[in-house]
């Protein structure tokens, strides 16, 4: 039969050739179009902006680390165990005696101000700097869509709060190791474990440090949803992270402190005790799995009415 006869308009519609019905199909991923997360990962990493905010992570636990090593002269200062009172300075007491201890201490610096501004400023900027600089329209174009762009884009800032975390214990571990003794480590309940096995307390430590800072990395991007301008958002975020961090610290106040997403980060001394306490770890993960869930629904509604086009 020839090309004529074929598409003849009075032919059977069964006998006509139709495409293949996966033809032109793309296959569904919930982050967006294949590799759509891993340009993402790979533009935020390569900004310059991102190589400022992980030196200066990685420069904090070495500064601490020269600084108790002048202070003490490089010799045994406090005792093993330490009180059960504030992290930082339970495990700051401990550095001397072992380095290993200089991971954690340095965690419990950052923690409260430098990591959560790092992260306020990727997550204020994912949206709003690309809305700065026009290329949001172009972001949108088929198959990404909004809905599946702003997953990556959150997704992308929870790598980086993990890159960041893993920054700042890398960098205190070497610094540690170079300026102190290590050796077995001494729990805050007074046990004693290996070695292998405090490495392993500290990679969760980390974990836990990086999963407290997602609820407010939630909030940075249903912030950067909000303006179309990055530096704004940056501003607000961490505008709102120091706002938090004095609302914690009034005694009067203390009704709120719970529903604080920075309230229970401190919770991550809790991995170094022997067994782990996992009480307030678990009210960690509640709230921040409560702020995901009420700002990532609102940045949604908020980014999928949002006018791209002024």
């Amino acid at each position: 039969m020839s090309q004529a006869e074929r598409s003849q308009p009075g032919r059977p519609q069964a006998e006509q050739v139709t495409p293949p019905k996966s033809a032109g199909r793309r296959p569904r991923n919930p982050l967006g179009a294949p590799g759509l997360l891993g340009s993402e990962i790979t533009t935020l990493l390569r900004r310059h902006r991102t190589y400022a905010l992980l030196a200066v992570l990685a420069a904090v636990p070495v500064l601490i680390g020269i600084a108790v090593r002048i202070e003490t002269g490089g010799g045994g200062g406090g005792g093993e165990g330490g009180p059960d009172g504030g992290a930082g300075p339970a495990f700051l007491a401990q550095v001397t005696n072992n380095g290993f201890f200089l991971v954690f201490a340095a965690l419990a610096a950052t923690l409260p101000v430098f990591l959560p501004m790092a992260v306020g400023v990727v997550a204020g900027d994912a949206i709003a700097g690309e809305a700065s600089s026009g290329t949001l329209r172009y972001l949108l174009v088929a198959p990404a869509g909004r809905t599946r762009l702003l997953l990556v884009k959150y997704a992308s800032v929870l790598v980086f709060c993990l890159i960041a975390t893993l920054v700042v214990a890398v960098s205190a571990l070497a610094v540690g190791a170079l300026l102190f003794p290590v050796g077995d480590v001494t729990t805050i309940s007074g046990t004693r474990i290996g070695f292998g096995e405090g490495l392993v307390r500290a990679a969760l430590t980390a974990l836990v440090v990086a999963v407290s800072l997602a609820g407010f990395a939630a909030i940075g991007l249903f912030v950067s949803t909000l303006t179309g301008s990055g530096i704004g958002a940056m501003a607000a975020t961490v505008g709102l992270l120091i706002t938090v961090q004095i609302l914690d610290g009034i005694p009067q106040l203390s009704g709120v402190h719970p529903y604080l997403f920075a309230h229970y980060w401190m919770s991550f001394a809790d991995v170094l005790r022997e067994p782990v306490h996992w009480d307030d770890l678990s009210k960690n993960f509640q709230l921040q799995g409560l702020y995901v869930a009420v700002f990532g629904a609102a940045a949604w509604a908020r980014f999928t009415a949002k006018d791209i086009t002024a």
